[in-house]
């Protein structure tokens, strides 16, 4: 019986070899299917999984409040060319929150100004963050060379600035950057004191940000109260029709409260603290543990679509051996005959056509998960995507192939083995 059946699988296998071409363009959808299943699934793995960093470098403690322009109600100040926006936190909202809601630990105030700094002939859009001391503890920022701001520049009001790693190397690419001049629009002067390195830019990849897509590695840091008292709270720039002026006294507020599980509660004690001063809603609070969870679940949808869209190519794939196979048993159903004649039974008959499907299933499935294991690595490498190749995806792709042979392989071979022996020789 075992002699039997290997040589069933040796028939199989040879009649395969005889038509290589034909078998190889046959196994073309599963490999496609496979390979397609393995890279879709690694895209949207890598691209949830820098979602997620993001987010996560936003702190799991941490609540993040920004200022948000209210809707402009029809009014006769909306109508002129020129008006002033009032709008967002203010300084003393920090204090406030700091006395009525005692799960927050700390908090760290910013101020954004979106200028344009130069060092001598060279030139760079930037975003200017007026920050506190203590920036770097709530931050995913590093300090690699020089220092960070201190007290003294706070309460001395000093003109003295940190650069990110980024814009240093364009605005001093052949020079030492620490002690450097740096001019905002022409007018302020800046000298360099420190150079960080932001993983990822975390601050300015917030979700919700309104710095999308802009040069997020171009940024400047200045202490808090010299922002206020060097660049001012008022903020212009051109609209249609004329100029729109903006003040904000802080653009973010980042609180850091005393434990997880104390989020959902304080983000509803932040809520009704500043629900008396701010009647228009002029902020937003958002929370990274929420949006994480979402990530979270939009990563499970993504890779069920993507799973699905995949998986109908190699059903497709499946359908194209199938119609393949039932051409081959019409091909040789004299041989069928003949066997049928000779003494073989239905069930070595199937093995037989079960056994050419699977090879080409099998043999497909393979030739699949190499390109599919190596198209992420390509992809990374020339389209600079993140992708993450998971040992589940390539099992679950080969298995899957596997599957298809069976499943799309019985039917011709059932078909192949009910073939009359006496009308099947009859067959020219």
């Amino acid at each position: 019986m075992g002699l039997a059946f290997i040589r069933v699988i040796q028939i199989g296998i040879k009649s395969l070899m005889l038509h290589k071409m034909r078998s190889l363009l046959t196994m073309m959808g599963i490999i496609f299917g496979v390979c397609s299943v393995i890279a879709m699934l690694a895209i949207g793995e890598g691209a949830s999984y820098e979602a997620q960093e993001a987010i996560r470098k936003l702190g799991s403690r941490n609540i993040i409040i920004r200022s948000v322009q209210p809707p402009k109600g029809q009014s006769a100040a909306d109508s002129k060319r020129t008006y002033t926006a009032t709008y967002g936190l203010k300084t003393n909202d920090v204090a406030h929150l700091m006395e009525t809601v005692p799960t927050i630990e700390r908090t760290l105030a910013k101020r954004r100004y979106r200028l344009e700094a130069r060092h001598g002939q060279r030139k760079a859009a930037c975003t200017v963050w007026g920050t506190e001391p203590h920036h770097l503890q709530m931050s995913q920022a590093r300090l690699i060379k020089g220092r960070f701001l201190n007290e003294n520049d706070e309460r001395y009001r000093s003109n003295a600035c940190v650069i990110t790693d980024s814009l240093a190397k364009e605005l001093f690419p052949a020079e030492e950057p620490l002690d450097g001049m740096v001019k905002f629009n022409n007018k302020d002067v800046f000298v360099v004191v420190g150079v960080i390195q932001e993983t990822g830019s975390a601050q300015a990849r917030a979700p919700g940000s309104d710095t999308a897509g802009e040069a997020l590695d171009a940024n400047i840091y200045i202490s808090l109260k010299s922002a206020h008292a060097r660049l001012g709270t008022l903020f212009l720039e051109r609209s249609a029709g004329g100029y729109s002026r903006e003040r904000v006294e802080l653009h973010e507020l980042v609180t850091e409260i005393d434990a997880v599980e104390n989020v959902e509660a304080t983000k509803s004690s932040i809520a009704a603290a500043l629900k008396k001063s701010h009647p228009k809603q002029d902020y937003e609070i958002i929370v990274p543990l929420e949006l994480l969870r979402q990530a979270e679940q939009t990563k499970r949808i993504f890779n069920i679509v993507l799973g699905s869209i995949a998986g109908i190519s190699l059903i497709v794939g499946g359908i194209g051996i199938m119609n393949i196979m039932l051409a081959t048993v019409t091909e040789r159903t004299r041989e069928i005959g003949i066997r049928r004649a000779l003494g073989a039974r239905k069930q070595q008959i199937v093995t037989q056509f079960l056994v050419e499907t699977i090879v080409l299933s099998i043999g497909g499935g393979l030739v699949g998960v190499v390109l599919g294991v190596a198209l992420p690595f390509a992809v990374e490498h020339f389209a600079e995507m993140k992708t993450i190749v998971t040992l589940p995806s390539v099992v679950l792709a080969f298995l899957i192939s596997a599957v298809v042979g069976v499943v799309f392989g019985v039917y011709p071979a059932r078909r192949a083995a009910d073939l009359d022996p006496i009308e099947a020789l009859r067959h020219a």
